[in-house]
């Protein structure tokens, strides 16, 4: 698959055009290496990587039948990082019921010398979007640090709400979910289009 061919791709009515292409674990490692060791990505935990960790993690991830990492484009430019997995699979096997249809996910926003109001907002709304954009999908499914109070309340905006508390290897983790219905609504209620 080409590092070219966009696998999605939306407008935002503020901030123009995102789209979401497959991720090479060569090409992009130098610049995914320079986005998981800022300290902005502390909650990422790969502060310490080398760029050779980097390329390491994610041709594991490309080679995985569960797991899928994208980079997300802003105008054209590489702005985040994507990633889904199979809950029943990976990540959370054993700390919830896993349902036909969910999708875990994993987002990162590129760090930025001239952030853009409303920026990370959009991006998160790409990322569901996207993999909405799948019509097997019936929810995503997300386990942010207990800490990271700021992806909590992003992911309140789309829709997610928290069902309680769990303890993985690396981190005490708030399970969160949002359906389609929940995300649908939450973007029709601030007049976002998809």
């Amino acid at each position: 698959m080409s590092t070219t061919e966009l696998l999605f791709s939306r407008t935002d009515k503020e901030l123009g055009s995102f789209a979401v292409r497959p991720l090479d674990p060569f090409a992009d490692a130098e610049l995914l290496h320079g986005w998981v060791t800022h300290p902005k990505a502390s909650f990422w935990m790969m502060q310490d990587a080398s760029l050779p960790d980097v390329e390491r993690e994610y041709m594991r991830i490309a080679a995985h039948e569960h797991h899928q990492a994208f980079i997300g484009l802003h105008e054209g430019r590489p702005a985040f990082l994507m990633e889904t997995y199979d809950p029943s699979e990976l990540e959370l096997v054993g700390l919830y019921d896993a349902q036909p249809g969910d999708v875990g996910m994993h987002f990162l926003v590129a760090p930025s010398d001239t952030p853009l109001h409303g920026f990370t907002r959009a991006v998160i709304t790409t990322v569901m979007a996207a993999i909405f954009a799948d019509p097997t999908t019936e929810r995503v499914v997300v386990e942010p640090d207990v800490a990271n109070t700021a992806v909590h309340a992003l992911n309140e905006v789309v829709g997610f709400v928290p069902e309680r508390q769990v303890t993985k290897p690396e981190k005490e983790a708030l399970l969160s979910f949002c359906t389609r219905a929940r995300f649908e609504s939450a973007t029709a209620a601030q007049g976002v289009s998809i």
